[in-house]
Order: structure tokens, then C-alpha cells, then sequence
């Protein structure tokens, strides 16, 4: 059963009225007992997560979709 639980990584998905974006939480953040400090946690990693997509060559790949 663990390695099923492995499997399941719980999703959200976020839209504005621009952008749709489906993420899944690879990171456990049950280690974290405070919810506010778990929340802060999560949105500092999806920062850093958006300001390493926009060094990479995939996000100006996916601009080029506009060409």
C-alpha cells in the first residue's frame, strides 16, 4: 500500500482568468505541524519552482506556441 500511496500525490489546480495550471505535491509537507507555516512553505517553493521554470529552455519554448 505504500508504494500505491507513492503514487497519489495530491493536486490542485489554480486559475486566473489568463492561466490554468494543474500542480501536484511531490514534497510531503505533513512534517510541518503549523497550517500557516506549511501554507508559506508551499507558496516559497511554488516561488521558487515559477523563477526556475523562467530560466529554463522549456518556458521559452512554450512562448514560442504564440509564434
Amino acid at each position: 500500500m505504500k508504494d500505491l500511496e507513492k503514487l497519489l500525490f495530491p493536486e490542485i489546480t489554480l486559475e486566473t482568468d489568463d492561466i490554468i495550471m494543474n500542480i501536484a505535491l511531490k514534497k510531503d509537507y505533513s512534517d510541518i505541524c503549523d497550517l500557516n507555516v506549511r501554507k508559506e512553505e508551499f507558496i516559497r517553493d511554488l516561488k521558487d519552482f515559477i523563477d526556475e521554470f523562467e530560466q529554463t529552455d522549456e518556458s521559452l519554448e512554450f512562448m514560442r506556441y504564440y509564434d
